[in-house]
This record gives C-alpha cells, sequence and structure tokens, in this order.
C-alpha cells in the first residue's frame, strides 16, 4: 500500500495514478470518503455553490484551517478503517495506491499497517498559485471571485507550511514536485521512497 499526502492542487491525484498504473494498483481518494467544500472558482462544468462560496467568504485563514484540519480528523476513523481492512485482506486483491490531503503526517506516522509506505507532495507556494489562477481564469474573474481564490491559496499555503513542519519533525519522506518534473520522473521518486522505506524496515510506519 502506498499513500501520497500533499495539499490541494499538488499534483498527488496526478502522480497517485501513474504510481497505481506502474505498479498494477488501483488508486483511490481521501475525497471520496467525505469531500471539505471544494474548490471556490468556477468552470466551464462547475457553478461555485452558495455554501462554498460562504465558507471561503465568510471565514478568516485561521479558521479555514481549523475547519479543513477538523474536518481531516473527523475523516481519520474511515480513512484508517479502509487503510488496515485493505491491508488484512491483501492477500486476496491487487495492491492500494490511497491520495489525499487528509492523510495528515501525525496520523500516518502512528499507523501499524505492514507492507504501507508513506510519502508527501510539495511544492513552492508559487506553483500551487499558478495553477488555481490558471483553472479559475483569474485575470478574467470578478473581484469577488478573485477574493475567493485568494483566501483557498492562503488556506493552502498555510496547510502546506504545517504539513512540512509536522514532516520534518517526524523524519517523513517528501518529495518536490515543482521545478518542472514531468509526472513519470515524480511516480519514480514516489517508487524509490516507498523502496527505501522498505528496505530500511520503515514500511509498517511506526515510529
Amino acid at each position: 500500500m502506498v499513500l501520497i499526502g500533499g495539499t490541494s492542487n499538488v499534483g498527488k491525484s496526478t502522480v497517485a495514478h501513474a504510481v497505481a498504473e506502474k505498479l498494477g494498483f488501483e488508486c483511490l481518494t481521501t475525497d471520496g470518503l467525505a469531500r471539505h467544500p471544494g474548490r471556490p472558482w468556477r468552470t466551464p462544468e462547475w457553478e461555485v455553490p452558495a455554501h462554498v462560496a460562504e465558507h471561503y467568504g465568510s471565514l478568516t485563514v485561521d479558521e479555514l484551517i481549523t475547519s479543513v484540519l477538523g474536518h481531516y480528523d473527523r475523516l481519520w476513523p474511515r480513512i484508517e478503517e479502509l487503510i488496515t481492512t485493505y491491508a488484512a485482506e491483501g492477500h486476496g486483491r491487487t495492491g492500494l495506491v490511497l491520495e489525499g490531503s487528509a492523510l495528515w503526517p501525525v496520523r500516518v506516522a502512528r499507523l501499524q499497517v505492514p507492507r504501507t509506505a508513506a510519502v508527501w507532495l510539495t511544492t513552492d507556494d508559487a506553483v500551487v498559485r499558478a495553477r488555481v489562477h490558471a483553472a479559475g481564469r483569474y485575470e478574467a474573474a470578478t473581484e469577488a471571485e478573485r477574493r475567493l481564490m485568494d483566501k483557498f491559496l492562503a488556506r493552502t499555503e498555510r496547510y502546506q507550511t504545517l504539513m512540512i513542519d509536522a514532516l520534518d519533525r517526524l523524519g517523513m519522506d517528501r518529495i518536490d514536485a515543482g521545478g518542472g518534473r514531468s509526472v513519470t520522473e515524480l511516480a519514480d521518486s514516489v517508487l524509490a521512497a516507498v523502496d527505501a522505506q522498505n528496505a530500511v524496515g520503515r514500511s509498517s510506519l511506526g515510529r
């Protein structure tokens, strides 16, 4: 089992699918268990629901961080059950790549699940900002739409800062997903980290 964490718009889903394809594993996202208010920008296929606009428009960055981390706390028992159940039944099914921002380092570090490795993707804030601006057509957006995107980005950047602090404190693996690296290169880096964890007996994640 491979766990891939990281902040929003860092490329977790794309890399996770590439890793799963290389391994012949199933690929799932923690968003499939329960989703926090989604992206607050519209696309040709998506209109921002009123409750999402209100969420990002009415809360401070501190409140947004508290809200999303609280959501992940409540979601963790379901994630842990998925991981442990999948591991227990693994002899009769393919492996699993699970990705999502809900894979918070401190909680993952406490897992005692064999044949499980975890890696987090990070990148410069500017990379995430450029991706969100492109997706939300920031230059053409209204002032109100830009404020929502700005608030989302501020929360995303704060989340990544807290996540990196936790990863470095725990000595857990993180990979820079910026620098123009291809999806294939990032997938290979994830697999190299997984192999290294297995080689030194860290695959159970217990510290």
